[in-house]
């Protein structure tokens, strides 16, 4: 799947790096999951320029904040011709009313 599109650059126009880095409650803009693993990017900041967001990732070693490139996200190949996915789904919430 093609991650960075004209739609999911429309949705951080708004949220550039380190616009809600003084945010206690950071919203979360989009998800990004893995369909082989329990891996998910939940991404709150975005630089269309670079195309690194700012996110929280859970289901790796451990859960933690930080960047991610998803130009790097985009080329994963996984079995069977998966690929990184977005969450067409996902309606944009505050980061404390994901469920864990």
């Amino acid at each position: 799947m093609k991650l960075i599109t004209e739609e999911f650059e429309a949705l951080f126009k708004d949220y550039p790096l380190y616009s809600q880095e003084h945010e206690k409650d950071p919203l979360v803009i989009a998800k990004l999951f893995d369909p082989c693993s329990a891996a998910s990017w939940y991404l709150t900041e975005y630089d269309s320029v670079e195309k690194i967001a700012f996110s929280y990732v859970v289901g790796l070693q451990f859960d933690e904040w930080g960047y991610t490139s998803l130009i790097e996200l985009e080329s994963i190949e996984r079995p069977f011709g998966l690929t990184i996915e977005r969450d067409l789904y996902f309606v944009q919430k505050k980061f404390s009313e994901l469920k864990r």
